[in-house]
Order: C-alpha cells, then structure tokens, then sequence
C-alpha cells in the first residue's frame, strides 16, 4: 500500500489510508505500508500514531519537502518539485518498493492520490514487476482552471492517463468522480470503474459518545463550527455570500452576536477551524464587522476536532457547485456526530445526495445569496426550537470504513482471482 500521507500526517487522507490498513487483515489482507519520512508532512498530530496497529509494517521512505528543505530564502526551483513539492520521495519509494517486493511477495500494489508522485511509484513499480495495480483516485488530476500552470496540467493529464489506461482496476470516492473520469476515458470498460466511498472510523467516535450534546429548545448562544479548508475561488469553499447573509440577517435583526442587546435576535457564534488561510478569511470577516459573530481558529489535533463536532449546536459544510463531483471528507465525520449540519454546496451535487438519503434538508447553493439566507433561518430555528434534522442512523452506519475495507478486500479478491 503506497500513501503518502500516513499518521502521523495531519491530512484528510491519512484516514482512508489509515482505516483501509487497519482494517484489511479482518477481511483477509496483510497490507504493507510504504509512506514517506514525517519531516516532509506540513502538519502533524503524534496521536494518530497510536492509532497504527503494531503488526502492520510500515517502511518510511527517504523524501524531502522542497518549500521547506529545498529553498533558498523561500524559493525553490521547480524542477525539485515537479509534479509536487515531494517529487523526492520517488527516489526512495522506488527502491524501498523493490526491496519490499522482493521479499515478501505481495499479490497486490494500491496507491492513494492525490499526491501525483504517488501514481508515478505505483506506476513504475506494476511495470517492473507485474503486480496488479489498484489505482485509488480521491480527486481527478485535472478538473476545470486546475492545475492554473499549462505546463503542469499537461504533465498531471498524462499522469492521469497513464494511471487509467495501465492501472488494473481504478476506485473512486463518489459517483460524480466516477461519471466525470469515465466520460473523459470512455475507451475504459465498465468493470474497471470500482466505488468506494469515503466514510469515518467508528473506533475514533464511539470513545466520545458520552459528549453527545441532545439538542435542546435554548434561548442561549448558537455555536457553529466548520471544521477544515476554506478557499476564496467562487467555484470551491468560499465564505464570502455566506457572510454577506451574515451581514443582511443581523441589519434585519435576525441574528446577534453573544450578549448584544438584541431581543428578538438569535445569539450566534460561528467557528471557522483549520481554514488554511486564516489572515484572508480574517480579512473578509473584518470587512464585514463580523468579528464579534465569526473567528477563525487553528488546527486542532483529530480526536480534540471530533470532539468539538460533538459539543457544537451545529456544523457547517462549504462546497462550490464546481465540485458537485466530490464530497468532503469532512461530511462523513459530520454525519457520524448525529449533529445538525447547513449544507452551502450544490442541490445536485454529490454531497447533496448523501445529505437527503440521510434526511438532511438543510442545503442552499453556496453561491445564492437568498437561498442561504432563508435555509439558514430555518436551520438555526429548528435548533433553537429543538426539533433539528439529524441524520439517518441507518443510513450514516453504511459508511464505516471497516465496511469500505470489507469491499476493498473483495475487489483484491477478484482481481487476484483473475490473475490466477
């Protein structure tokens, strides 16, 4: 199993990697980890290395970061970070692969994008030594205005390419994923296309079902919180109409700031966590006179960021109609929370469709201005009234990650199967 991010990586990634391995000997597998040295990773979290299961091998492969070790008064050339800013690790993951090959004779090669290096190993390891290759794809390479470089995009479409046409079978994470690929290589046969959703690990929330916070009719302060990147294209996570509603609901006197002399008006605190760029959110809320309503917070380690899920009133989703394809990783953990979730993300969309199997109804288009303002009043009232929408428990259970690991064994199967 090649990934790149592994604990003790803090990264939406590191999970799926981390649950799959974990959970794969229950279904027959004995994976083999081949990450990279934790000096490469921009954050990380100690605790999730307690989280490894001690029989699990794991080898960690030489690999530098170029914007930390490779720069020169903060620049470095691109030629050390092509395709990313760990294009290192290839020199060591390569060999590291062989050696592990050659020893222990796995039946199986699985690498997880999206870091592009990783396909290259993958790549480069099937064709020198035949092994099936599962291909698993996240995120395209290549979707609309990204990469922004020409010179890159091209470089990430062959990538791309390369890894659909030579990869034994492809996984993706939603179905949006799955059509958008499938349209651009419809030379693929149907039976290469394999889903495997992201989902949560129950071991990680069941040690903070005692924080359950039962919603309850209150006249107190509503606490909100978002919990990961925000961007400022309008096609990704944007805040900006979100706040902009923030703006209209107070002038109306709908919404307060907590202890601001305002009767009728729902005190609201709003927590934007981890956003990866504090100083231009920041910047948007101040803007707005917003900052006795909404702050930014910094990261918080993974078990104390479930925890905080678990003792807000509610949870906030942002995803532009651009990414209708994609689902946050984010959304499975919210969902396991059984909080309230106001979804600002496309009604067609991929998230949209998990959030109403589940019975959420709570949804606006991140980019309509009225539309958000009228979900969100009702959001905030059936909270307040304690009577919110809460997710299927039924439906959020089908999203384990044990139970994605049993599938994952099973498409090894089949695919050794054919081998053989």
């Amino acid at each position: 199993m090649i990934a790149f991010h592994y604990p003790p990586a803090l990264a939406s990634g590191t999970h799926r990697a981390l649950s799959f391995s974990s959970d794969l000997p229950e279904f027959g597998w004995e994976p083999i980890l081949l990450t990279a040295h934790p000096r490469v990773y921009d954050k990380t979290d100690a605790k999730l290395l307690e989280d490894i299961p001690p029989d699990i091998l794991v080898k960690r492969a030489f690999a530098l970061n170029a914007a930390r070790h490779l720069a020169i008064k903060g620049r470095y050339s691109r030629l050390t970070a092509w395709p990313d800013r760990w294009a290192s690790w290839y020199l060591g993951a390569v060999p590291m692969g062989l050696y592990l090959i050659l020893r222990y004779r796995p039946q199986i090669l699985w690498t997880t994008y999206p870091i592009p290096t990783a396909l290259q190993i993958g790549a480069v390891l099937h064709r020198l030594t035949g092994l099936p290759w599962i291909a698993d794809l996240r995120d395209p390479l290549v979707s609309g205005q990204h990469p922004h470089d020409p010179a890159l995009k091209e470089t990430f479409q062959k990538i791309e390419r390369k890894t659909i046409l030579r990869s034994t079978r492809i996984v993706v994470s939603t179905p949006g994923l799955q059509r958008f690929l499938a349209a651009r290589y419809p030379e693929m046969p149907q039976e290469k296309w394999s889903l495997l959703p992201n989902g949560f690990d129950e071991k990680s929330f069941r040690r903070f079902e005692s924080l359950y916070k039962e919603t309850k009719a209150s006249q107190e302060t509503l606490t909100l919180v978002h919990s990961g990147t925000l961007y400022t294209g309008m096609d990704e996570r944007n805040p900006a109409p979100f706040l902009n509603t923030l703006v209209q609901l107070r002038a109306q006197g709908a919404i307060s700031a907590p202890g601001e002399p305002l009767p009728d008006g729902i005190p609201l605190r709003i927590i934007l966590r981890a956003t990866g760029h504090d100083p231009m959110i920041n910047a948007m809320i101040t803007k707005r006179d917003l900052s006795d309503i909404v702050t930014t917070a910094p990261p918080l380690p993974y078990q104390q960021a479930i925890q905080e899920m678990y003792q807000v009133d509610g949870l906030l989703l942002f995803q532009g109609e651009g990414f209708n394809h994609l689902i946050p990783a984010k959304l499975f953990e919210y969902l396991r929370t059984f909080r309230p979730i106001f979804a600002l993300t496309g009604e067609q969309g991929d998230s949209a469709h998990i959030l109403k199997e589940a019975g959420l109804y709570t949804i606006a288009p991140l980019g309509d201005e009225t539309a958000i303002m009228t979900a969100f009043m009702a959001f905030l009232q059936q909270i307040r009234s304690g009577q919110p929408q809460l997710p299927n428990k039924e439906v959020v259970s089908g999203y384990s990650r044990r139970l994605q690991a049993k599938r994952l064994a099973t498409l090894f199967d089949e695919v050794t199967l054919q081998k053989s």
